[in-house]
């Protein structure tokens, strides 16, 4: 099944940003409930201790990462002093600004817009980026690579979806969920409400993007290509599929060699 690089709706610069911020509150409630993350806990918690930054800078975290619960498994494997920073080229403040208040603020936020692919050089720290990767055409994706490597910070990449049959048709079932979990949804709004029940828009956009997702995520042998055009030499750089309850969770971690062991 080959890579196509289709358009996702909510990711359009025409689409509306109410409309967008229910799509990825939707979105991070669902991931959030079935703890979808909390599996690659390990590979992250590794890469901290290799590349001992007290900062995570969150790349393109929509309805705020999985970081309210991945934080508090950081914490009890023994990383306590460090500070999440959510970032977005769309941010969804009101997310954001949920977060912060229900992490005590070992969460915090940008307001304005980040790209990725040229991220502010004060924005220093371990860089993440959950369900989002395969937004990115393989031009874009280099650029976000190479942007962390020429910034000198490690970058952890996981995903969600996979370029598989059995995940498309998962789509199906996930695009359902709204049906049931809309009114759990916080910060709560009533137009997520109507536009769940009455004009069913955000289970159709989940539908419509969970499968473009799934067509677009890289395999673990393309990201391998990409670092393999990198320009970059003293990079450790570890890639695969890592099993998290019933998930498969393909995911990329590169950081300076520097900072390890074998430096």
């Amino acid at each position: 099944m080959r890579r196509i690089q289709f358009i996702e709706l909510h990711e359009q610069p025409w689409f509306p940003s109410f409309l967008r911020h229910q799509i990825t509150d939707a979105l991070q409630f669902g991931l959030n409930f079935l703890r979808t993350f909390t599996g690659i806990a390990p590979l992250l918690q590794n890469a901290l201790d290799a590349t001992k930054s007290p900062k995570i800078v969150d790349l393109c975290s929509g309805g705020g990462g999985p970081w309210l619960e991945l934080s508090k498994l950081l914490q009890n494997s023994g990383q306590t002093n460090f500070q999440i920073t959510l970032t977005d080229k769309y941010p969804n403040l009101r997310a954001f600004q949920f977060a912060e208040t229900s992490s005590e603020n070992q969460i915090v936020f940008r307001r304005d817009s980040v790209d990725a692919t040229n991220v502010p050089c004060e924005l220093a720290g371990f860089r993440t980026i959950f369900s989002s990767f395969h937004h990115f055409s393989p031009e874009q994706a280099r650029a976000v690579l190479q942007n962390a490597v020429n910034a000198g910070q490690g970058i952890g990449i996981f995903e969600v979806t996979r370029r598989a049959p059995s995940t498309i048709a998962l789509m199906f079932v996930w695009a359902l969920t709204p049906f049931v979990f809309t009114p759990w949804i916080r910060p709560f709004r009533w137009s997520r409400l109507l536009c769940t029940y009455i004009f069913p828009i955000i289970p159709f956009v989940l539908l419509f993007d969970g499968v473009v997702s799934c067509l677009r995520t890289y395999r673990p042998q393309e990201l391998r290509e990409l670092v393999a055009e990198l320009s970059v030499f003293e990079y450790q750089w570890d890639l695969g599929e890592h099993a998290s309850g019933q998930l498969q969770i393909p995911y990329l971690i590169g950081y300076p060699r520097a900072h390890t062991s074998h430096s």
